[in-house]
């Protein structure tokens, strides 16, 4: 008796292109071909995302694998299964009917197994008088003996996806350890270089990284880095050398960012190279005799309009305030928690804050901002620092930008005698503002 296999599947399951490529397959298996079932299906759970498997679906497909009674899946043995619903139930820690239906199905569609469906839809084997199996309606297993190299492939490519995956994070976790911690020791050592806008480069392109990124973006990031950090080793080496060789800091040649040394903070209205608040006698007398009133805030804010936008809603109410927004600023300046410290066990809150409010404010004519404020430190130790001077300074700058008519309409009441948005000061501070430099 001849006896006919089935290709299509019982009921309303349609045949698809997959199967009929799955069958073909199947077909081409050798005889001689041997695959250890348990070996081969961890391949398969290791590329199941490239098969386009799911979890649920593996389930069954180790529960099926049970019902063979052979380790070996031979080319040339009858690998129809035919177990009940059931049966497969109970072996896939007893998943719903619906649920092993549905996950049949996405084995089927993968090209794992092939439906040898019966007239009727049922499993079932009829064996000879012998006792030998002539027919049987089932599962078949043939597709695993035939793709055992291609799953063996598939997960040997996912394992080294995940290691250069591992690899590049790795490299990456490195990277920003060493950048964050060479930077805190160019700011604490010292070392000529605009770290504040080095730090806000480094930050740019780890806020490129989400949380879940591929291993192509993680690589590309990790790259970026790894230029940053190339930059930054060879300016300390240099510095390092430098300082071996000769104590002086003119030996040292290399800025990040290129910062124009011309363009000085400190040679801005009188505020560096005129020896900031007095490092003369006259400059120091000059000091002393200015008001001992505290600046009013809005004068501070008038002079330095930057710091308010790293203020929590852009808002400035109290001093607290300011020094909050100060503290968000230091890092961004380059500026090392010990000097700024130092500043405020020196200097007071108050005045630290409107120090730092300063130096943001000409932050990109600064080449080393927490020098800078250490400087001013070490002169408001010996009393030859006052705050005044710097944000007198900055509120010159601003008249001397403006219009002449502009001038006055900026610092006074409009014609309704309500208060502009700008900062009204008294007739005699305006005339101290506009009267020219002492040179």
């Amino acid at each position: 008796m001849q006896t006919y296999v089935s290709t299509t599947p019982f009921g309303r399951r349609p045949v698809k292109l997959g199967h009929i490529a799955s069958q073909i397959t199947a077909k081409t298996v050798s005889r001689n071909a041997v695959a250890h079932k348990w070996q081969v299906f961890q391949h398969i759970r290791e590329a199941r995302e490239l098969i386009g498997a799911t979890d649920r679906s593996l389930a069954i497909l180790n529960a099926l694998l049970t019902f063979h009674p052979e380790t070996a899946l031979a080319g040339d043995a009858e690998l129809i299964v035919w177990p009940s619903n059931e049966q497969l139930m109970a072996r896939a820690n007893g998943m719903p009917a619906t649920t092993l239906r549905r996950h049949l199905a996405v084995l089927v569609d993968c090209g794992l197994i092939i439906r040898r469906d019966s007239p009727n839809g049922k499993r079932f084997a009829r064996k000879g008088r012998g006792g030998e199996l002539e027919q049987a309606y089932g599962f078949d297993l043939s597709p695993i003996v035939a793709r055992a190299e291609e799953f063996r492939d598939l997960a040997d490519a996912v394992q080294a996806e995940k290691k250069a995956f591992r690899v590049a994070k790795e490299r990456l976790t490195l990277l920003r350890r060493d950048i964050v911690k060479m930077i805190e020791t160019c700011i604490e050592e010292r070392v000529p270089g605009n770290w504040g806008r080095v730090h806000q480069t480094y930050q740019q392109i780890i806020l490129r990284l989400p949380r879940s990124a591929p291993r192509q973006l993680v690589e590309s990031i990790a790259q970026e880095l790894h230029e940053l950090c190339t930059d930054i080793r060879e300016v300390l080496e240099s510095f390092t050398q430098s300082q071996n060789m000769d104590a002086n800091e003119s030996h040292f040649g290399r800025h990040i960012q290129n910062s124009n040394p011309d363009s000085n903070f400190e040679s801005e209205h009188g505020l560096g190279n005129e020896d900031e608040a007095g490092g003369t006698v006259a400059e120091t007398d000059k000091v002393r005799s200015l008001p001992k009133r505290e600046l009013p805030l809005g004068i501070v804010l008038d002079a330095c309009p930057e710091i308010r936008e790293l203020a929590k809603g852009s808002a400035i109410r109290h001093w607290r305030d300011l020094l909050t927004a100060a503290e968000v600023a230091r890092p961004m300046l380059g500026i090392s928690p010990s000097a700024w410290r130092e500043a405020r066990e020196v200097m007071g809150e108050q005045h630290a804050g409107i120090t730092l409010a300063a130096i943001y404010q000409r932050s990109g004519q600064i080449n080393n901002a927490g020098g800078y404020l250490r400087s001013l430190t070490d002169r408001a130790k010996d009393g030859k620092f006052s705050t005044w001077p710097m944000i007198m300074a900055l509120l010159r700058a601003k008249l001397d930008a403006q219009k002449p008519a502009e001038k006055l309409d900026g610092w006074r009441s409009n014609g309704d005698g309500e208060a502009e948005d700008r900062l009204q000061v008294s007739d005699s501070l305006l005339k101290s503002l506009q009267r020219p430099k002492s040179r």
